[in-house]
């Protein structure tokens, strides 16, 4: 799904399609294994914490959500809005931050030191009310829309 890019990012194709909901988000089973696989570090790791991803200009954080197909994020109206997506769903390349990158933005986002404590501190445990086991982060809680200003883009857009 997501193949080296950069220092730190994946890049992906993922069919875009806008949603009602508030937060980003994939098919729960894909966002546990990306989690796995691109984020452990060994220990034992939560799998539910949420993936950063770039779609052209804007960071946004990503749950996972059993009606999500598999192969598709799923992203409010809104970003849709802010892109260049004119007939949604649109296969358009994304970037998946790596481990370190998804923490720095994460921590910048918290106002906190890059840290999993601070990570920890600032991912709510339960947001909406599905319980902690399940990962159901797609309240969009998480993201206040500190991405989305562009501060994090580098001359190549990245």
């Amino acid at each position: 799904m997501f193949e080296q890019f950069s220092s730190g990012y994946y890049l992906g194709r993922l069919y875009v399609e806008p949603s009602e909901g508030d937060a980003a988000v994939i098919s729960r089973a894909q966002h546990e294994q990306v989690n796995r696989q691109l984020y452990a570090d060994g220990g034992i790791q939560r799998t539910d914490l949420p993936l950063v991803m770039k779609l052209e200009n804007t960071h946004f954080t990503v749950y996972g959500d059993d009606s999500v197909p598999a192969d598709t994020v799923a992203v409010p109206e809104e970003l849709v809005e802010e892109t260049r997506i004119s007939n949604p769903p649109s296969l358009r390349e994304v970037f998946l931050a790596k481990a370190e990158r998804a923490r720095q933005l994460l921590s910048v986002a918290a106002g906190t030191p890059t840290s999993d404590e601070a990570i920890d501190e600032f991912v709510p445990d339960d947001p909406v009310g599905g319980g902690f086991d399940d990962g159901s982060f797609d309240d969009g809680s998480f993201d206040d829309g500190s991405f989305d200003d562009g501060s994090f883009d580098d001359p190549t857009g990245i």
